[in-house]
């Protein structure tokens, strides 16, 4: 087995994920030695809790697993497509948990009321952010996503994307402009960039 593993190593990230669609174990297991650490950190980035990241780690590569005959490299890096589905089960997760945390809060009354009305407001703020980057085009969406949950700066991005840094400059600024008209919201662009 070391030998095939050894071999593994010198494959592209879209040809491992094209053998793992053929359910190659070794594939996958070499996938996650590649990008089991970036995506516990994206993961405990969003989610602030260790175990929740490791949840979120171990389910976005059972989701690479079974989906794995679905990606298309012509539409983008299969390292991008990793990430966006760590991204996209640790939020499921930050919604599940934000779920269960609120059921009990509905019996209890707030005694000051003022901290459970801005919680709700910012979950609302959130979904509307998050509602309005799913109607982004792919690259727009992953450069912003990368750069807001990754904490990537655009150096960093232009290097994991393998795009000049030119591209995604203007990647982020054509998302974010959208992202203020689709939110109707002059500040958002500032909101976004500062924390990038």
């Amino acid at each position: 087995m070391p030998d095939v593993n050894r071999e593994l190593a010198h494959l592209s990230d879209e040809a491992l994920v094209a053998l793992a669609a053929r359910s190659e174990h070794s594939a996958l297991s070499e996938l996650y030695d590649r990008y089991g650490r970036p995506a516990y950190g994206l993961a405990l980035r969003v989610l602030r809790d260790e175990a929740l990241a490791e949840d979120a780690v171990q389910e976005a590569f059972l989701a690479l697993w079974r989906t794995a005959a679905r990606f298309v490299p012509e539409k983008g890096k299969a390292s991008t497509w990793i990430l966006t589905l760590v991204h996209r089960r640790a939020v499921d997760l930050v919604r599940r948990e934000e779920r269960r945390r609120a059921d009990p809060l509905d019996h209890v009354p707030e005694p000051g009321g003022g901290s459970v009305d801005e919680e709700a407001w910012l979950r609302l703020q959130r979904e509307r952010v998050q509602d309005a980057l799913k109607q982004l085009p792919d690259q727009q969406r992953e450069a912003l996503e990368l750069a807001y949950y990754g904490g990537f700066t655009q150096s960093e991005l232009a290097e994991r994307l393998g795009q000049p840094i030119g591209t995604i400059k203007s990647r982020m600024f054509m998302g974010l402009s959208r992202l203020r008209e689709l939110l109707g919201d002059p500040g958002m662009e500032m909101s976004w960039t500062s924390t990038s």
